[in-house]
């Protein structure tokens, strides 16, 4: 399927069952689609991502993934309120991504479109993207910092996991690119080689741990999350912010991405989304089905342990490198917004 024939059947969804949100005032695309031409194949594990801006605050977990006309959808919903003023989306590295082009899909007030221009106009400003930057900075070391280790084991590794990934939106975000969730590191390799500092991406990894792992070893950790993943989705009975990543429709992200990744050499770029789904099944399966989560446990410790992480202190002792490690990333940062071209000096 092209990308196009995917637009259309989101632009379908929101025509029928968008609109009937409560509070509507119109829908955009973001996410990794956005950046690729419409004849372009929709890659394996990729869904089509749809914001939904309503008049209400956003309120309880999104709308999350879902299939429409084949194509797998994942909807969330965002506040007008979230968007105005202007320089409060600018100084948001993810919501001033999804509003740097031509996204809208329906806009019956036509205030999105002018936000959206408006966005637009400025996104590139070397001061919004120094802005943008330094919030993705905060966000690490606020969330590094306040590390919970009495927390749950998979709501520790989650907390860990999650801002130290972030390292590659520093990079993402100064080069003007998609901060994406499953492939940031993949994308953070791109742009390290483009910009001539493809020596500095060991580093990004030796953060999580996964610099040494071999692609065989890699497809043998997405064997053993299938298995997790298929009975987490199968026991699933709570609702959680996540619930509608580990469920049959989301498989191909999870599961079928992953061996792609793996057997085409990008192995050690698809560490970080098996190690999340991973925590993310634990979660489930320790509300839902806490028999299954203790028996599939084993599992997860492997991956952890080829990651060098064996317990909270692990955790901890790794989380003081990331903060170590950020005045070297932020100055890769900061060579790239002085190389970076489409960037707009004052």
């Amino acid at each position: 399927m092209d990308i196009e024939t995917a637009r259309r059947a989101a632009v379908d969804w929101v025509e029928r069952e968008g609109r009937r949100y409560d509070g509507y005032r119109g829908a955009y695309f973001s996410g990794s689609t956005v950046a690729l031409a419409p004849e372009a194949a929709l890659p394996v594990g990729t869904d089509v991502d749809i914001m939904l801006v309503t008049g209400n605050p956003a309120a309880g977990p999104k709308l999350g993934k879902f299939r429409h006309r084949s194509v797998l959808l994942e909807v969330t919903p965002v506040s007008w309120d979230e968007l105005r003023p202007v320089p409060a989306v600018l100084a948001n590295y993810h919501l001033a991504a999804g509003l740097s082009r031509d996204t809208v899909i329906d806009d019956p007030t036509g205030d999105l479109r002018e936000l959206q221009l408006e966005v637009a106009r400025h996104f590139a400003d070397e001061a919004w993207v120094r802005r943008r930057c330094e919030g993705v900075r905060r966000r690490i070391e606020t969330s590094l910092a306040s590390l919970d280790t009495s927390a749950p084991w998979h709501d520790q590794v989650t907390g860990w996991l999650f801002p130290t990934g972030i390292t590659t939106h520093l990079l993402l975000v100064a080069a003007l690119r998609n901060p994406t969730v499953r492939l940031r590191y993949l994308r953070a390799r791109e742009v390290l080689d483009e910009y001539g500092l493809t020596d500095r991406y060991p580093g990004l990894l030796r953060l999580t741990g996964c610099q040494n792992l071999t692609a065989e070893r890699v497809e043998q950790h997405v064997d053993a999350l299938a298995r997790t993943f298929d009975e987490a989705a199968a026991l699933a009975r709570t609702p959680v912010l996540f619930s509608s990543d580990i469920t049959a429709a989301a498989r191909p992200i999870a599961i079928d991405a992953g061996y792609e990744l793996a057997r085409r050499g990008d192995h050690r770029e698809a560490v970080f989304w098996i190690t999340a789904t991973f925590a993310r099944c634990h979660k489930i399966l320790a509300t839902d089905a806490p028999h299954r989560e203790q028996a599939l446990r084993p599992a997860f410790a492997g991956l952890l342990a080829d990651l060098g992480i064996n317990s909270p202190g692990d955790l901890r002792t790794r989380a003081e490198e990331t903060i170590a490690a950020l005045p070297l990333a932020w100055r890769t940062a900061e060579e790239i917004i002085a190389a970076n071209p489409d960037i707009t000096r004052a």
